[in-house]
């Protein structure tokens, strides 16, 4: 009895418009069959990449359809293909073909582009890859192009970020905020920086409240409220090739609420210092307990807005004064001193260097205390991937399982990645500081209107030992260095 041909087929579609030109997955997969039984054989297996599969998606397709040849050849006659683009979309991937036939034994035909194993056959072949090889490339060009297009008018190049959706007008995509959505996002900013809810609580509360992810997954992961909780997007801003870009797209939060978020964030604790600059680093002038701040939130005539207020503990006591300072009188007031400072200073550039040095040299050691500690968690995360990966090719977990674990991993990665980015950052800005210190209040003072909560409070923890608050004036306690050489004599 005549042996059955076994064969193994690999069928690909990028686009809807080759579907429309007639190369869809069902055309493909009949083709191979109908080629199988003509050579008196069946196909075996069939691996499918559909114009959905995301980049990562179909290269791990083709990695488990590779392995899966080597490790059957044997037992094979050969791997199918509807045409050459299909098999290869590059000529790297047309090399790993070609080493299956030379290495493994197992034959490559093309069912519509059929060529012979000779040098003439493998000829045609190699000038077809190279012209697929070619169109990818320049497809690729034309898409980047494309995408950088739409970033200058302000629009995402891809799927919009939860709370936003993607529309189209006019056959043009367009970005418009999904209510619903805006509204869950704008209701974890708030409890996460108002209210001092960790994240483990807010996706209960969330729950308990009605304010649910999606009508099929209606509860949020923490993993989730992490991502929006770093994502700039919310402020109208879109990332792309890792820098951020202004959008058309309203912001959903203040940009005061989202650096109280990433302090909070950076620390892992819930202090009140956290929630503004300078809390508890000024004492009452009347009796000398701590002043307090706290983020207060307003509806004003152009919507939402972010205040901070600080007074002291005992504020509502007794006949203690009822004095609240506000933010902006704060700065103003400290920068004042920093404008002094920047003027006795600016020739003791030496002296600066070495005190700065002594000053900032703790934190530098913390973080990268924590930044080794970063690099280690990512590492871990990268070959948890990896070994995801190698199981779901070998078969030992199931699509849905492995979509639902990448997702999880990939989510722990943009999050590790966001926090090493923002230590490294603050060891660069602390070795800078220390180093241009001829001009460091020059630069302090610069910097200072929009610095985050966590620069300030380093700036006036590294300065100034702490302040008094005599009525609505901040007086220093002359304990420092600084604070000595500006202490009226």
């Amino acid at each position: 009895m005549k042996k059955e041909n076994r064969y193994v087929g690999f069928v690909r579609v990028s686009s809807r418009e080759q579907e429309r030109e007639g190369f869809s997955l069902s055309v493909q997969e009949d083709g191979l069959r109908n080629h199988a039984e003509r050579r008196g054989g069946v196909l075996v297996k069939l691996f499918r990449v559909a114009e959905t599969a995301s980049r990562h998606d179909e290269r791990t397709t083709f990695r488990k359809f590779i392995k899966y040849v080597k490790q059957h050849a044997a037992g094979l006659d050969g791997v199918l293909f509807y045409k050459i683009d299909r098999a290869a979309r590059n000529l790297f991937d047309y090399v790993e073909l070609e080493r299956l036939e030379s290495e493994h034994g197992v034959p490559f035909e093309s069912v519509t582009q059929p060529s012979d194993n000779s040098p003439s056959g493998r000829m045609f072949r190699r000038s077809l890859a190279t012209m697929a090889s070619f169109q990818t490339e320049q497809q690729s060009l034309d898409v980047r192009d494309g995408l950088a297009k739409r970033v200058e008018e302000g629009l995402f190049p891809s799927r919009a970020p939860y709370g936003y959706k993607n529309v189209r007008k006019n056959k043009r995509g367009l970005i418009e905020t999904d209510e619903s959505a805006a509204m869950n996002v704008q209701r974890i900013f708030e409890l996460f920086t108002q209210h001092a809810v960790g994240v483990e609580k807010i996706v209960d509360q969330l729950f308990d409240e009605g304010h649910f992810y999606s009508p099929s997954h209606p509860r949020f992961s923490e993993s989730k409220v992490y991502g929006i909780l770093h994502d700039e997007s919310y402020l109208g801003k879109i990332r792309f090739r890792d820098d951020w870009h202004p959008g058309t797209h309203g912001p959903l939060v203040t940009q005061a609420m989202f650096d109280t978020a990433q302090a909070l964030l950076g620390n892992k604790t819930y202090r009140s210092h956290q929630m503004v600059y300078a809390s508890e680093l000024i004492r009452c002038g009347h009796c000398g307990r701590p002043i307090t701040g706290e983020p207060k939130t307003k509806e004003t005539s152009t919507g939402m807005k972010t205040y901070s207020y600080y007074r002291c503990s005992r504020y509502s006591r007794g006949q203690h004064p009822r004095i609240r300072l506000t933010e902006k009188i704060l700065d103003t007031q400290i920068l004042a001193f920093l404008e002094r400072l920047d003027d006795r200073f600016s020739v003791m550039g030496d002296w600066m260097s070495s005190l700065l040095e002594s000053k900032l040299g703790v934190s530098i050691q913390r973080n990268h205390v924590r930044e080794k500690e970063l690099k280690r968690q990512l590492a871990n995360c990268e070959q948890r991937s990896e070994s995801l990966c190698n199981k779901w090719i070998d078969g030992k977990i199931d699509d849905e399982r492995y979509e639902l674990k990448r997702t999880e991993i990939d989510q722990q990665i943009d999050i590790l990645q966001s926090q090493l980015d923002e230590q490294r950052t603050q060891i660069t800005a602390a070795k800078e500081l220390s180093k241009d210190a001829g001009r460091v209040f020059r630069i302090i003072i610069d910097r200072w209107p929009t610095a985050t909560y966590q620069f300030k409070r380093r700036v006036l923890e590294s300065v100034f030992e702490r302040f008094k608050l005599d009525s609505q004036t901040l007086a220093l306690c002359d304990e420092t260095p600084f604070e000595l050489l500006l202490a009226d004599r």
